[in-house]
C-alpha cells in the first residue's frame, strides 16, 4: 500500500499434470486479491478470486494474470461482485487482466459483475493472448451504479488476439466525463447493465456461428476468426446474466 493507493497482483499458472488433469503450479495473490482453489470438475482446475478488502478505490492498481499451458483446462470465477468506489487518493483506479492460453489449452473466465459506484473512476483493461487450437469462454459484465444511485466513470477496453492477430479490440466509456451520447439511444439507451461474451473454438473455423439477434437488446456476431461475440444490454445484473447464459447455451448446441 502507498499514499497513492494499493498495488496488488494475482497470478495463476495452469499446466496439464500428465494424468488427465490440470495442476496449478502458480497460485499467488496479494493484498485484496486472494485466490482459492476449489473442487475440480473432471480435468478442469477451478479457481475462485476472493476480494479480501474493498476496492478498487481511487489510485489503486490491481492486476490478475493467468497462463494456461498446452492441454490444461482452467475455470476462473469470483466469490462476489467487484465494486469500484471513490477513494481518498487522487486519480483513477486501474484493473488489468492479462490472460494467455497456449495451443490445446482451455480457459473459462467467468467472474461476477463489476459495479461502478457513484464517484468512482476506473479503467479496466483486459488482454487475451491465444494460440491456434486454444479454447476460450470470456464473460464481462458491468453495472453502472448501485440501486438508486448514478454511476461512476468507467472505461473498459477488451483485446483478444489469436497468434498475435487481432480478433477483437474495443473500448467503451460510460458515466460522468465520458464522451457524449454514451447513455443515448445509439449506445446504452437508458440501460444500466451491459455485458459481452467472447467464445473462441477451433471448430468455428469450419462452421462459424450465424449472426442473429438474441432478444431485443442482445446480438450474436461471428468474428474474423474461430470466434463469436455476444453483446447485451439489460436493466439490471440479474437479467443480463440470464441473457448471457442463454447465449452460451445457444453456442453449445
Amino acid at each position: 500500500m502507498t499514499t497513492a493507493g494499493v498495488r496488488a497482483t494475482a497470478r495463476i499458472g495452469a499446466r496439464a499434470d500428465g494424468r488427465g488433469g490440470t495442476a496449478l503450479p502458480v497460485l499467488e495473490g496479494e493484498g485484496p486479491l486472494a485466490l482459492r482453489r476449489t473442487r475440480a470438475n473432471g480435468d478442469e482446475a477451478r479457481v475462485m478470486l476472493v476480494g479480501a478488502m474493498s476496492g478498487p478505490l481511487g489510485g489503486d492498481r490491481f492486476a490478475v494474470e493467468a497462463e494456461v499451458g498446452e492441454g490444461a483446462r482452467l475455470h476462473v470465477g469470483s466469490a462476489a461482485a467487484t465494486i469500484a468506489l471513490p477513494g481518498q487518493a487522487k486519480g483513477d483506479a486501474r484493473y488489468d487482466v492479462r490472460l494467455d492460453v497456449r495451443a490445446g489449452g482451455e480457459l473459462h473466465w467467468l467472474p461476477e459483475q463489476l459495479i461502478s459506484a457513484q464517484g468512482s473512476d476506473l479503467y479496466v483493461s483486459s488482454r487475451v493472448e491465444l494460440r491456434s487450437g486454444a479454447r476460450l469462454v470470456f464473460r464481462e459484465e458491468q453495472v453502472l451504479g448501485r440501486v438508486g444511485e448514478q454511476p461512476g466513470r468507467l472505461t473498459s477496453r477488451l483485446t483478444v488476439r489469436l497468434d498475435e492477430r487481432p480478433l477483437l479490440d474495443q473500448e467503451l466509456s460510460c458515466g460522468p466525463g465520458a464522451p457524449g451520447g454514451w447513455d443515448g439511444p445509439a449506445m446504452l439507451g437508458g440501460h444500466r447493465a451491459l455485458g459481452q461474451l467472447v467464445v473462441v473454438r477451433p471448430e468455428f473455423e469450419r462452421e462459424p456461428p450465424v449472426a442473429r439477434l438474441l432478444g431485443e437488446y442482445a446480438a450474436l456476431m461471428p468474428l474474423a476468426g474461430p470466434a463469436a461475440l455476444v453483446s447485451a444490454l439489460a436493466p439490471d445484473a440479474l437479467l443480463l446474466r440470464r441473457v448471457l447464459d442463454e447465449a452460451l447455451r445457444t453456442l453449445d448446441r
